[in-house]
């Protein structure tokens, strides 16, 4: 991995609509793809419709913007990009 501090991943979910299981899933990815190289992973129930994830401080998906829910693959690359691997 490059020689950068490691990234903190924040999502914001919908706790009133349910969306743990799609916070879970990524939380899940995260964790099995970066490990330790990552600083944190922070989850912040929210309401109103709201799923947006941040790696390192930049809004890389935000459902209100984006539509839907943003395929883990996608934060990892977001994460990869961050850590100057991809």
């Amino acid at each position: 991995m490059a020689d950068q501090k490691p990234p903190k991943v924040t999502i914001t979910y919908c706790a009133e609509c349910g969306y743990e299981p799609q916070t879970i899933a990524l939380t899940n990815a995260l964790m099995i793809q970066f490990g330790n190289h990552l600083s944190s992973i922070e989850l912040i129930p929210w309401d109103e419709g709201a799923f947006d994830v941040r790696v390192g401080g930049e809004l890389v998906h935000s459902m209100f913007r984006d539509g839907g829910f943003p395929a883990n693959e996608d934060v990892v690359a977001a994460v990869k990009r961050k850590l100057g691997e991809g």
